[in-house]
């Protein structure tokens, strides 16, 4: 693991309500490896959900840099930013944020649907085989109202699995999850990111879990600690 995917110079980011300034993160700076996992903790309100949208060219940071695979990647336009998120990035939240209306098939492929000259049947394939490797082959054809907690949250890691990033993003990927669910989706993580090579970049407020990563970063009041 010698060579750089993800990373922030500097970063400074603030939030303005009516005359007051919230600084959410202040002079940080971080480096994530190839293949590497790295775990942020920290309590709710520390900046660690804010740090990944600036890292995922969600949002412009303030001050500071942010580079992937050794680009400068806030600085692009917004247009540019969603063909790299979309080339490079994987994205996995508390909430699943399936579309209700697909299927389970045809929400996993939407990333790469969305890039022009799509193969369909590539697509299709590339999907059924994330499918299956999330155990979830039998719900192919089923909506997401129709699968448990657990089961949407598995979709949604194939989604984000399925343009191959070379970095996947997750926040709280297991908040919304009892125990047992949440350990599971843990390890499937982990054995994915093994599968695939990618790094990994996970926030959590479980530290616990957040120990079977190869860094654990903690947070509070938008710096590290």
């Amino acid at each position: 693991m010698n060579n750089v995917v993800l990373e922030a110079k500097n970063i400074q980011k603030s939030f303005t309500d009516g005359k007051t300034t919230v600084n959410v993160i202040r002079d940080l700076s971080l480096q994530v490896m190839q293949g590497e996992f790295v775990s942020i903790v920290g309590s709710s309100g520390s900046g660690k959900s804010t740090l990944l949208h600036v890292l995922g060219g969600l949002e412009r940071p303030n001050e500071g840099m942010v580079f992937l695979n050794g680009q400068r990647f806030d600085s692009l336009g917004e247009a540019e930013r969603g063909f790299q998120r979309n080339e490079h990035l994987g994205f996995v939240y508390q909430f699943h944020h399936l579309l209700p209306e697909f299927t389970a098939l045809e929400n996993i492929a939407m990333p790469l649907m969305l890039r022009k000259g799509a193969d369909f049947k590539k697509v299709k394939e590339r999907a059924e085989y994330l499918l299956e490797r999330v155990g979830l082959s039998h719900r192919m054809t089923h909506q997401p109202g129709e699968l448990s907690g657990g089961e949407r949250q598995r979709v949604a890691l194939a989604r984000a699995l399925v343009t191959q990033p070379k970095v996947m993003l997750a926040d709280e990927p297991t908040g919304n999850l009892d125990r047992k669910t949440a350990i599971s989706i843990f390890e499937l993580l982990s054995d994915l990111r093994n599968e695939f090579n990618m790094s990994m970049l996970i926030v959590t407020h479980d530290e616990q879990l957040a120990k079977s990563a190869n860094r654990i970063l903690h947070m509070q009041d938008g710096v590290w600690v």
